[in-house]
């Protein structure tokens, strides 16, 4: 199983939230795992929790501090225990523009609305005020807009005749203990998926002038137009038994891909069949993909095949 991605949560309170995360965490195949639960309560019952499950804490108090200086304070404590996503977990602090940027694509929260719908506060009562046949909770990327990152999902749940905002939250916080878990979850691990990682590699091989996708034995392959046109990448979801979703370039030639399989075997390797005619596969379900890296070799593999009047006008592009 690939290495578990780390994980951070930071909550103000009770930490019924961090815990869905956390029992998540445990089951089997859960690409993630808790490293810190950080507050800025020192007596956030969500502490205790934490730590009784063997989980590192962290706690300093916002009160008489300026906002920036409290969440440099916070933000050195993630830093140091090597999280690489933050999930909000109740975290009853506004967050500055300069910590979101900082955490870009990383941070993640739940919201008991269906966005956009009800950002910010008082959501069950402005659902049922206004007739909603439903609530439901949302999970969503963090950017400096309150509560308008993308989505990664949302689970609806029915208003009943006679609902309170405090009945209505009741249930809707079982859904948020459902699908929080199972969106960090799908994010966090999305670098080793083959589907998320197919998109990836046919964006940027659409991106290469005239090309278009052809199916080649029976995988996704990609090709310059027209009736000549010839194979400059294929994606492999491990195919012929190999361990590897990859995709595979032309290079120089089988000295080139058996030299490149030996000095960097984490990313390159010899793929059955294509290696002997001088086709090398990156390995892209691994961390740390090197993304311009991948599109240097779309864009040399596309150049061996690319008819002159296409690599002649790419070439005069490039010099501007």
């Amino acid at each position: 199983m690939p290495e578990k991605a780390k994980v951070a949560c930071l909550l103000s309170g009770n930490g019924t939230t961090m815990s869905a995360l956390l029992f998540h965490s445990r089951l089997p195949d859960c690409p993630y795992e808790i490293v810190l639960v950080a507050s800025n309560n020192p007596e956030a019952p969500g502490l205790g929790i934490a730590e009784a499950e063997g989980i590192a804490t962290f706690a300093h108090d916002h009160r008489g501090m300026d906002r920036s200086a409290h969440e440099a304070i916070m933000n050195e404590a993630l830093r140091k225990s090597s999280a690489e996503y933050l999930a909000l977990c109740g975290y009853m602090r506004i967050l500055t523009e300069d910590f979101v940027d900082g955490w870009e694509g990383r941070m993640v929260n739940t919201h008991p609305s269906l966005l956009p719908k009800y950002k910010g506060l008082d959501t069950h009562q402005r659902a049922i005020d206004a007739g909603d046949a439903f609530g439901g909770c949302s999970v969503h990327i963090v950017t400096p807009e309150l509560d308008g990152g993308p989505l990664l999902g949302q689970l609806p749940v029915a208003i009943l005749p006679g609902d309170t905002a405090e009945s209505l939250a009741s249930r809707v916080i079982l859904a948020e203990y459902q699908l929080y878990p199972r969106k960090l979850a799908e994010y966090v691990g999305r670098h080793y998926r083959a589907d998320w990682l197919l998109e990836r590699a046919r964006e940027l091989a659409l991106a290469m002038p005239e090309a278009e996708e052809r199916e080649s034995h029976g995988a996704p392959a990609w090709r310059t137009s027209g009736k000549s046109g010839k194979y400059f990448a294929h994606f492999s979801d491990t195919h012929h038994g190999s361990e590897h979703v990859a995709l595979l370039v032309k290079t120089g030639g089988p000295d080139e891909v058996e030299s490149l399989a030996e000095t960097a075997p984490d990313t390159y390797f010899k793929p059955a069949y294509y290696g002997a005619s001088g086709w090398v596969g990156i390995i892209l379900n691994r961390p740390g993909v090197d993304w311009d890296n991948v599109e240097d070799w779309l864009n040399r593999s596309w150049r061996m095949v690319a008819p002159k009047r296409l690599s002649q006008l790419q070439s005069a592009a490039n010099e501007f």
